[in-house]
């Protein structure tokens, strides 16, 4: 691929690691300039070392004041705004209802649904009226979880049926202006996906689980483990004017899980 987000004007919430960080690598090199917001200090640190001059904003997607900033860091930087991408997520490590005690269930739910949903409204929300100027386009990240139960807890899961259901609803209301599409990947190798702090699982990584990379190859019917960088080409296309018919729609980059008896 050469070129295929030639002069496109992209910000990606949530850049700072896993699939966030390969969609910047990948955006950059077909030829887009591009933005970034996230909230970890480290990563943003990282982030300006490897990329001097990118526009960057440090601070929390689950806000509005930090999406608008990061909305306005990239119109000032670029002279408006092509793509969106939101790959903002945090994990509950498969806990099941049973597992979650009723005292730390509200405030569970809303971290949840905070992060996963509510992260992606405030982007969308913020970037639109830049996006529909130049009648761009959103990307949005619902997971393998958004289609099928097992690969997250029922908190994880819920939240990312609700990142499906935005994508289907927003493609509706915000066409023919702007386009909106997801993609669902599966099982990641390499990813920094944290757990839930109000279950005291803030610190832990999924990417840092034993074996991952053959766990997750075992129960796909390719056998591939994929990584970030295999999932941002999804992006790429549904952000390239190669997609131009395509809203509503999603790609799958779960190794054939759909297909699995």
């Amino acid at each position: 691929m050469t070129g295929w987000l030639e002069g496109k004007r992209a910000l990606v919430v949530g850049a700072g690691s896993g699939i966030g960080r390969a969609v910047v690598d990948a955006f950059r090199a077909e030829g887009a300039r591009v933005a970034v917001l996230e909230r970890d200090a480290e990563k943003c640190e990282r982030l300006a070392a490897e990329i001097p001059g990118l526009p960057l904003v440090a601070g929390d997607a689950t806000t509005r004041a930090a999406n608008e900033e990061a909305v306005a860091a990239a119109v000032s930087a670029f002279g408006g705004l092509d793509v969106l991408v939101n790959c903002v997520g945090i994990f509950d490590f498969y806990r099941g209802l049973d597992g979650l005690d009723a005292d730390v269930l509200d405030e569970a739910f809303a971290e949840m649904f905070a992060v996963n949903v509510k992260s992606h409204l405030h982007s969308v929300k913020a970037a639109l009226p830049a996006l529909r100027e130049s009648h761009g386009s959103v990307v949005l990240t619902e997971s393998a979880s958004s289609y099928h139960p097992g690969r997250g807890g029922v908190l994880y899961v819920s939240s990312k049926f609700a990142v499906r259901g935005l994508v289907t609803s927003l493609a509706h209301e915000l066409a023919p202006d702007v386009r909106v599409n997801g993609v669902a990947p599966g099982g990641t190798v390499g990813t920094d996906l944290r757990g839930l702090g109000s279950l005291g699982l803030g610190a832990r990584s999924l990417g840092d689980a034993p074996d991952r990379a053959a766990e997750i190859a075992g129960r796909v019917p390719l056998r591939v483990a994929l990584s970030g960088a295999d999932h941002a080409w999804s992006y790429v296309f549904l952000a390239s004017d190669r997609s131009r018919g395509i809203t509503g729609g999603v790609t799958h980059p779960d190794g054939g899980m759909g297909i699995k008896a």
